[in-house]
């Protein structure tokens, strides 16, 4: 692939590295590198699993990242059931490095301003472990409903999925995030090995380009964290320009941001495509902004009466958790809200956090939080996002299988199952003890209740 690479692509990076670029670009004639992360919502079921899988998959950890694994190319994870249960997220190596460094606790507030298709949102939100408020943007619509779908499959309670421009969020949050993750759209020339069309697409100006963009989102981030506040910078490229650089910049004109450090993942050096990655934290004691803009809620009338119908609504819900999980269900703080007929539990963040249902009037938003069930002629049917956020235990049923079991086969592709002999109503299918999704037994058959977009037909 060496040969292919642009001219003075390869003068850039002979000028960056010296005698080291040649280890470099030789690196483009190797082959490529492919990386999972265990997902941490989920990783219970992981012991009784990791040794057959690391057999399976020639699994191998990745230093950088504790949940991490290296697996061999033929190995395709992504077919397994367990993908489809969402014990683990494929994601490049590299880049599992700038959620390390992003310091992210339970409880706190944290957006991921470019989020797609969700490797660090869903790596920030198994350090968040359900608690807190995760805001996951992605300007892009077609590319937002993929963060929506990886949110839902790894079992993410708190996150709201936003489909908004930079200074639209910047004029609702200012100095509202504790963190900040910016994966910022870049060049990408850690691509290169893994998508011919990024070779084709870059050039000298196409990198300035990119570097202009960033300065503009950046100043949009910076006024959107706290002070103390932390923000992560990465991308997946390797000029100055839209890194080292941007970031001296970016410091010049925000002297109440601290440059705490740079780090890179070379691909001649680390088994990585590349990545890097910069943490940047804001004073204490910076200048207070100005207050959010001001939202416009509707008349006194149309919200009592939207309150009304939330409560009926709920009361369906809790008819269903009645009848199908008698443990209860525990939701963080938040409150209902109604999306067509789809009814989401927003969380709230805290219980005396400032994020609610006024936030997103006017906004365009793919996810309100959790989807909780969908409204059906005066019934509640629980949702497929549920079903992924429950543990199997939470079901008055579940029918729990081996991952090469047919039944599992059966189901992925839409198909009924036996029901066992005591099962009636609404539960869970699992695949060792992972929720896959739900079925609804009656007579002896389990109808299957998996989302048609998410069906193998194999």
């Amino acid at each position: 692939m060496r040969a292919t690479l642009p001219e003075a692509y390869i003068s850039q990076m002979k000028q960056l590295l010296g005698p080291e670029s040649e280890d470099f670009l030789d690196s483009y004639d190797q082959p490529r590198t492919y990386g999972l992360r265990i997902n941490t919502l989920k990783s219970g079921v992981w012991p009784s699993v990791q040794g057959a899988l690391t057999d399976a998959f020639g699994l191998a950890p990745i230093p950088w990242c504790e949940t991490g694994l290296y697996y061999d190319e033929l190995a395709r994870p992504g077919k397994h059931p367990y993908h489809a249960a969402g014990l683990y997220y494929i994601q490049e190596p590299s880049a599992m490095t700038a959620a390390e460094l992003l310091d992210v606790r339970p409880g706190l507030t944290v957006l991921d301003l470019a989020a797609a298709p969700g490797g660090k949102t869903t790596q920030i939100a198994g350090k968040m472990n359900g608690k807190g408020l995760l805001i996951a943007n992605e300007i892009h619509p077609a590319r937002a409903k993929i963060l929506s779908e990886n949110v839902e499959r790894c079992g993410i309670a708190n996150a709201v999925v936003a489909n908004a421009a930079p200074d639209e969020l910047s004029k609702r949050f200012p100095a509202f995030f504790d963190r900040i993750m910016l994966d910022a759209p870049c060049s990408g020339e850690g691509m290169f090995r893994k998508d011919e069309g990024a070779v084709a697409e870059w050039s000298p100006s196409h990198v300035a380009m990119c570097a202009a963009r960033q300065a503009d989102i950046l100043a949009h981030a910076a006024a959107m964290l706290k002070p103390g506040g932390r923000m992560v910078y990465s991308t997946c490229t390797f000029n100055r320009s839209e890194n080292e650089d941007a970031m001296l910049a970016f410091c010049r004109l925000h002297p109440e941001f601290e440059l705490v450090l740079t780090e890179r993942v070379w691909p001649h050096s680390a088994r990585g495509e590349g990545h890097f990655v910069a943490v940047l934290r804001r004073s204490e004691s910076a200048e207070p902004l100005p207050a959010a803009q001001d939202r416009k809620p509707g008349r006194k009338g149309r919200q009592a009466a939207a309150g009304t119908a939330l409560k009926s609504e709920m009361a369906l819900f809790h008819d269903f958790v009645r009848e199908s999980l008698p443990q209860g269900i525990e939701l963080a703080p938040g409150e209902p809200i109604r999306f067509g007929d789809a009814l989401y539990w927003l969380p709230h963040g805290s219980a005396n956090g400032r994020f609610a249902s006024a936030d997103l009037q006017g906004l365009k938003v793919a996810r309100p939080g959790l989807h909780l069930c969908d409204i059906r002629k005066n019934r509640a049917e629980p949702s497929h996002a549920l079903a992924m956020a429950l543990p199997a235990s939470a079901a008055k049923w579940t029918q729990s299988y081996a991952s090469d079991a047919p039944e599992i086969a059966a189901y992925l592709r839409g198909e009924t199952l036996a029901a066992a002999e005591d099962h009636a109503g609404w539960g869970l299918i699992a695949v060792d003890g992972l929720p896959l999704g739900w079925g609804k037994a009656s007579a002896g058959i389990v109808k299957n209740h998996l989302p048609k977009g998410l069906r193998a037909f194999k």
